[in-house]
């Protein structure tokens, strides 16, 4: 009878206002990280320049962005000089000349960087102040909470 008793005890810890705070606080990082994530991984992004000869190029995340701009760095390292290329600039595909279009595709090489990078460096603090609030309210509530995700 007493092992019956002090499992009922283990399961009933009384969760005060600032535990329910934490719970919340985590529920709201889990989700934050989730979106970020998406952010991360599926952001959309515009068609990129290319050469006159070839259709512009779609791209559908972060990492496909970053492969494609790579790529399309050597490729205008190849192209010839005298030509102009389609780039876009909003909605529309403006004729620019090479060495432009090269400065332009650093620059927008750089900013996708300094994106991706600033998305992971908020992945990481939330997921730090989850590892954080997970000690705490495992220590409290042990296997009556279930915070893995």
């Amino acid at each position: 009878m007493r092992m019956l008793e002090s499992k009922d005890d283990e399961n009933d810890v009384e969760v005060t206002w600032e535990d329910q705070q934490r719970i919340n606080t985590f529920s709201k990082l889990n989700a934050r990280v989730g979106d970020l994530e998406e952010a991360l991984e599926l952001k959309k992004v515009r068609p990129w320049t290319r050469p006159l000869d070839n259709p512009p190029l779609m791209i559908s995340s972060s990492q496909e962005e970053k492969d494609a701009l790579d790529d399309l760095a050597t490729e205008l390292e190849l192209a010839d000089e005298d030509e102009p290329v389609l780039y876009k600039v909003g909605d529309a595909f403006v004729h620019i000349p090479l060495s432009v279009a090269q400065t332009r595709l650093q620059q927008d090489q750089e900013g996708l960087e300094k994106d991706m990078s600033s998305l992971r460096d908020r992945i990481d603090e939330c997921e730090t102040t989850m590892k954080e609030l997970k000690v705490v309210l495992y220590g409290k509530f042990g296997k009556a909470i279930n915070l893995d995700v």
